[in-house]
């Protein structure tokens, strides 16, 4: 697998997070959800071209049988997030239908592809293996769906390129080969358990675990998807829900705006404050004035803990299959956002007979795409293996 390229991506509601492996080249890169509308007139040329960060002012159009829309033009990520028309995801979006999925998605990887080839201004890029995720509420319906419409060849065209000569335009084609798509939370577990380079298990106590049942639980932007792990194998009976982090970002953005006169670009900057800490909660509305914002946060951050472990104890009570189940972890980076609280909330919650004890693994945020990675990499290696097979048989 050394010559293959590997792509894993964690689409997120509020953020993107990619790994790549290119052989010994790797690269981990996250870009706001966002996206918005370009328009010529109103676009303000960079004073100074090389003082540009490429990654923040990507602006691109996608050519591909993936989107409806191949004429429009977008800023996306970090660019997106200070237009006035960026638009957020939805509540309870459906990933697979909607056009802005592949535009991030695709451009991404090009942007990737741009990164091992800086020197050319037209460029072929393969990717071997694709790894998405989905939330466990679509992943039954729509992976096959979602798989189909991203194999193949797509274009992207990054307009406006910092330090390239007019027409300041990279044109990238991507050539996915073979997707496979992952189901947020089952994801999770492959990233704790499993070894990046080796494959193989690494954390024996939680595989061990498993022989009694184990419930993890990936709260994210919109979803909160739970996962049962049986004897190391997840269990059908066990699906996520409706619920996550975003719209109790929401509710923040709101309250700041209305009482501090200070409007957020989008959730991905109002997360990076709460990642931040609590040092950083806060908002200039006025040059000199600093506003205390914590007010806003901390009773949102409860009240979303609160509901959390009221899923999570609906989750271990429903399923039959899972009953029983010994660990409890809790992964995302809305969980890592709101770790303190749900820990005091599961202190009350111990003092109503219901304890819930939950394990807080490190690098919970990124262990979706942790685990794509291994995805990926496992089904290249039963490819070529079944070749390899194949070839034995034929000449034997």
């Amino acid at each position: 697998m050394e010559k293959q390229n590997f792509l894993a991506v964690d689409i997120g509601n509020s953020w993107y997070k990619a790994l790549t492996s290119d052989g010994e080249f790797k690269c981990e890169y996250q870009i706001p959800n966002t996206i918005a509308l370009f328009d010529e007139e109103f676009y303000e040329k960079p004073y100074n071209d090389e003082d540009v960060d490429f990654l923040e002012n990507l602006i691109v159009e996608v050519k591909s049988q993936a989107i409806l829309d191949k004429r429009e033009i977008y800023y996306i990520g970090t660019a997106a997030a200070k237009q006035r028309n960026v638009s957020l995801t939805t509540f309870n979006n459906q990933k697979v239908d909607e056009d802005r999925t592949y535009i991030l998605l695709f451009s991404l990887a090009a942007y990737h592809a741009i990164n091992l080839n800086p020197d050319h201004t037209e460029l072929h890029y393969t990717i071997d293996q694709l790894a998405v995720s989905l939330p466990t509420t679509q992943y039954k319906e729509k992976k096959d769906n979602f798989k189909q419409r991203l194999i193949g060849t797509h274009t992207v065209i990054f307009h406006k390129v910092p330090c390239i000569p007019e027409p300041k335009e990279i044109v990238v084609k991507l050539h996915v080969s073979d997707v496979i798509i992952g189901a947020e939370g089952a994801c999770a577990y492959l990233g704790l358990t499993r070894d990046q380079e080796t494959l193989g298990i690494k954390d024996e106590n939680i595989v061990n675990d498993s022989k009694k049942g184990i419930i993890i639980g990936d709260l994210g932007g919109d979803s909160v998807d739970f996962v049962g792990i049986k004897n190391n194998k997840p269990v059908s009976s066990v699906e996520g829900e409706t619920f996550g982090i975003n719209q109790f970002l929401d509710h923040i953005i709101l309250k700041v705006s209305k009482n501090e006169l200070y409007k957020f670009d989008s959730r991905s900057e109002l997360e990076e404050k709460l990642f931040a800490g609590p040092s950083e909660w806060y908002v200039e509305p006025f040059a000199g004035v600093r506003k205390d914002i914590s007010k806003y946060i901390i009773p949102q951050l409860k009240s979303m803990a609160i509901k959390y472990l009221e899923h999570f104890d609906r989750v271990r009570s429903s399923s039959s299959d899972i009953k029983g189940a010994t660990r409890y972890i809790a992964v995302g980076g809305a969980a890592k956002l709101a770790q303190r609280q749900i820990q005091e909330a599961a202190v009350r919650w111990a003092e109503r007979g219901r304890p819930i004890d939950l394990l807080f693994p490190e690098n919970m945020e990124k262990l979706n795409v942790l685990g794509l990675m291994i995805l990926a990499k496992m089904k290249q290696l039963k490819k070529d293996q079944e070749t390899s097979r194949s070839l034995i048989s034929t000449n034997s």
